[in-house]
């Protein structure tokens, strides 16, 4: 009995406690709230880590604590988007293999265009030409780029002054599977506004020759009856004269339309230069660097390419009728072969960046109207009588193709005249002669500058 009790003393004695705490809870771990969504470029990866309490006067109870870890998840987006930063730090390298990256990962479309077009960029930056050219005829043809971006973007003014970006301008102005047909149907278009009946006349040449080829038809059996004669046979004479006014008229009507369309082709090449044209830059009087577009319904530049002495000698004659040339909106722009070094500074971004569209409010248009007179007002302000070139190999190689394209030699002396909506008026071989200019050109004023705008 002794023994049993002693026995039973020694035995552990486990208890409930109860009270204001309650009983003691185990260990057990509690199910904490879910976190709340985070942006698509980053994942939460949650760990669970069990710490013992440190409460001596308690059995240790493990709590859990969640370390979140951010994990980035590349995307076409964010790789584009890093590219472009480090792009505009100068890392150049490393912005061409984020646009690489950004190919790889499944991009839509519109990323895929991105990608590539600022891919160029980085290309040309590099002045690797050919590679530029991959890039952007792959985005022409697959994604639906803009040729216009190509022409309007400052990053690829060294592209623009390559071989490779001529092969891809002809390119797009043919149109095809290649570079596809966007560029083309544009310039179509402007075509089509610049000659308004040329449609019409080519409806009637395709008319007049099926009418001409029914009847001609019709005529060749009467000929050949004509010809065996017999009884009832027609006038061969009569008959003959028909079929060869048939035969005549479709000759004509057929020339004519072909003619129509070369002069066509002829006018699309040309809107495509003088749109290049329209986008090479130049520095003002005061600095100021601006592309000819931003001159357009204010002045009349008048582009002098040569030999250094050729220029020189040009320009000092237009000094004497300084004040009269200025009445008539004359901006010189003279571009002196060669003698210019290949300008190192290169741009730094990927053009431009417009801002965020605002909400359309009442009077918006009438605003946007009032900021471009007051900016065309403060052009005006800064234009003197010379303005000079900025890119030299863009304006060399824009002159080298408009003496090409008019059958004169690359390289010789030659003026042109621009009008005030930016087309060219005419040109020429040498020096200008400035007293037929003066007679040729009307005053801003006058009635012929309002309608030539």
């Amino acid at each position: 009995m002794a023994a049993a009790t002693a026995a039973a003393a020694l035995r552990p004695r486990i208890t409930l406690l109860s009270g204001v705490g309650g009983p003691l809870p185990s260990t057990t771990l509690q199910i904490l709230p879910s976190a709340s969504p985070l942006p698509f470029r980053r994942r939460v990866r949650s760990v669970l880590v069990l710490n013992a309490s440190s409460s001596p006067s308690s059995p240790p109870s493990p709590e859990k604590e969640a370390v979140t870890e951010e994990v980035p998840v590349l995307t076409a987006e964010s790789c584009v988007n890093l590219g472009l930063e480090l792009f505009s730090k100068g890392r150049v390298r490393d912005a061409l293999e984020q646009f690489e990256n950004a190919l790889e990962l499944n991009p839509t479309p519109n990323e895929a265009q991105a990608a590539l077009y600022n891919k160029a960029c980085c290309h040309a930056y590099r002045e690797e030409s050919k590679k530029a050219a991959e890039c952007l005829r792959t985005a022409l043809r697959d994604y639906n780029l803009k040729f216009g971006t190509i022409l309007n973007d400052p990053d690829l003014a060294p592209f623009r002054a390559s071989p490779e970006f001529k092969e891809l301008q002809e390119e797009a102005l043919r149109g095809g599977e290649d570079v596809g047909s966007g560029f083309r149907r544009d310039l179509k278009l402007i075509s089509e506004v610049q000659a308004p009946f040329r449609g019409v006349r080519r409806f009637f040449y395709v008319a007049l020759t099926a009418a001409a080829g029914i009847s001609t038809f019709f005529t060749i059996p009467r000929l050949i009856i004509a010809v065996q004669g017999g009884d009832g046979a027609p006038d061969l004479l009569e008959t003959a004269g028909n079929a060869a006014i048939n035969i005549g008229g479709i000759v004509v009507l057929v020339a004519l339309y072909f003619w129509e369309n070369k002069r066509e082709e002829k006018q699309i090449t040309q809107i495509s230069r003088n749109e290049t044209l329209s986008r090479l830059p130049v520095r003002l009087s005061t600095n100021r660097i601006i592309e000819l577009v931003q001159l357009r319904d204010i002045t009349r530049p008048v582009i002098l390419a040569g030999s250094k002495e050729s220029v020189t000698r040009a320009m000092q004659r237009a000094e004497r009728y300084r004040t009269e040339l200025l009445k008539r909106g004359v901006l010189l722009i003279p571009v002196i072969f060669g003698a210019s070094q290949k300008d190192q500074a290169k741009p730094r971004g990927f053009g431009t960046r417009r801002a965020a569209a605002s909400v359309p409010s009442v009077g918006g248009d009438f605003e946007r109207r009032t900021e471009s007179i007051a900016a065309k007002s403060r052009l005006k302000a800064e234009l003197r009588f010379k303005a000079d070139i900025v890119s030299p190999e863009q304006w060399e190689s824009w002159i080298r193709d408009q003496q090409e394209s008019e059958g004169v030699t690359p390289g010789e002396d030659v003026y042109i005249i621009l009008r005030l909506d930016g087309r060219v008026r005419r040109s020429g071989i040498g020096m200008p002669n400035w007293n037929d200019i003066l007679q040729e050109l009307p005053r801003l004023e006058d009635l012929m500058s309002k309608l030539e705008r």
